[in-house]
């Protein structure tokens, strides 16, 4: 029993140390938003409702068997009533009828294609739809991990900051700087204090938001881990799920040409009905019988509406392709923009790595200046402006960096 009790409690702890663990990762979050997403649901739904439309096509073309029961008296008093000759008197009918529509091969492959092709267009709308989910999370979860970068790096100068503090104040107690200049460096501590304040509160908020896009609730405060993004080979556009749409939407508006075009078929149906069917005006106890046929359908003349629906879908057509050649110039056009961009970034970034490495070796040299009380403290305060300055532009561009890939990345499929 206690060994059974001990198994349980590991496994409850080790359950939840892994979700402990893995909700600071960006596969978390959008692991959690493609599976909360309702729109997603929604096309899984439809997927498995079209199941159901090939099936009601295939039993509309079963036999189908009805009963009907029609019963009716029409009195003649004192030679006042309707016509017997019309009416027989009475009429009493009870049938079972059978019917069946004879199948036609080209009605039904446009029927089962229109299906096919319904199905195919809700999955590829569904993929944009994850394409689109993927991108704003991950958008979402590297601005939050650039509030948490930004807030461990002034976590850290404040930390400097507040030993120099200490070694400022005693230094000015010995008469070694004037209390002016501490005073000065002590307003620089209390402003670094506030921007931590600031950036605690934005990176609280803005983790609040990846938790409500990725339907999570979380109330707690985790740090977020480096999202770890890389720039993937773009596919040909041809390739990607957001061609294939209009690929999928013409081949559409052709089977519908097909759906056109079968609607016009002779429609040909087989009949039979069988029971009791009577005037009641002689031996209707010999009333009982059957009938059987067939019944034909052929259309002559419907006002020319057939060539309006090839005009309708020509129309249709040429849309389409406006659309697809729009989709097309942009595409080029925006990837080529991001391209440059990144380029532009990543070269961005080498120029101010190094700055900051100056920067803060300079910081770091004034530092120990100021310990042995030879450098104005205003000086000393300037220095570290300049490596916040520089040290934020890096954490602006490399995140930056981030959601440009990200923005790449999401033609990748």
């Amino acid at each position: 029993m206690k060994k059974t009790l001990l198994q349980i409690i590991v496994f409850i702890f080790t359950s939840v140390y892994g979700c402990a663990q893995n909700n600071n990762q960006l596969s978390f979050y959008v692991e959690n938003a493609l599976r909360n997403s309702p729109l997603l649901s929604e096309y899984e739904s439809q997927l498995q409702s079209s199941r159901y439309d090939s099936l009601l096509i295939r039993a509309a073309y079963k036999t189908q068997v009805t009963g009907t029961s029609f019963n009716s008296y029409a009195p003649v008093i004192k030679g006042i009533g309707y016509d017997e000759a019309i009416t027989n008197g009475a009429n009493v009918a009870a049938l079972v009828g059978v019917n069946k529509q004879l199948p036609n091969r080209k009605v039904l492959n446009a029927q089962f294609r229109n299906i096919q092709l319904q199905n195919e267009l809700a999955g590829n709308s569904s993929a944009i739809s994850q394409q689109d989910l993927k991108k704003t999370i991950i958008a979402q979860y590297i601005t939050a991990y650039g509030d948490l970068q930004q807030l461990d790096f002034n976590r850290q100068v404040n930390n400097l900051l507040s030993k120099e503090e200490s070694l400022l104040k005693k230094l000015t107690q010995k008469n070694v700087y004037r209390e002016v200049d501490y005073l000065a460096f002590l307003v620089t501590l209390q402003q670094q204090s506030l921007v931590i304040k600031q950036l605690t509160m934005q990176y609280q908020e803005d983790y609040a938001t990846l938790n409500y896009l990725s339907g999570v609730t979380d109330t707690t405060f985790i740090l977020l881990q480096d999202p770890q993004l890389s720039l993937h080979q773009l596919p040909s556009i041809e390739q990607s799920v957001f061609f294939k749409k209009y690929e999928l939407d013409s081949l559409k508006l052709k089977n519908d040409k097909a759906v056109v075009e079968a609607t016009y078929l002779p429609k040909i149906n087989v009949f039979a009905d069988g029971g009791y069917n009577s005037s009641l005006a002689y031996q209707y106890h010999k009333n009982f019988g059957t009938s059987f046929g067939v019944s034909a359908s052929i259309p002559i003349y419907d006002g020319r509406q057939k060539q309006m629906q090839y005009s309708k879908l020509s129309v249709a057509e040429k849309t389409r392709s406006r659309y697809r050649d729009f989709f097309l110039r942009q595409y080029r056009q925006q990837v080529a923009q991001l391209t440059q961009q990144l380029a532009s970034t990543d070269e961005l970034i080498t120029a101010i790595t190094d700055q900051v490495r100056y920067s803060k070796a300079l910081m770091e040299a004034n530092g120990k200046l100021l310990q042995a009380g030879e450098l104005r403290v205003a000086d000393y305060i300037v220095a570290i402006n300049n490596y916040l300055t520089v040290q934020n532009q890096l954490s602006q561009n490399t995140i930056n960096r981030l959601q440009i890939i990200n923005q790449l990345n999401y033609w990748n499929r």
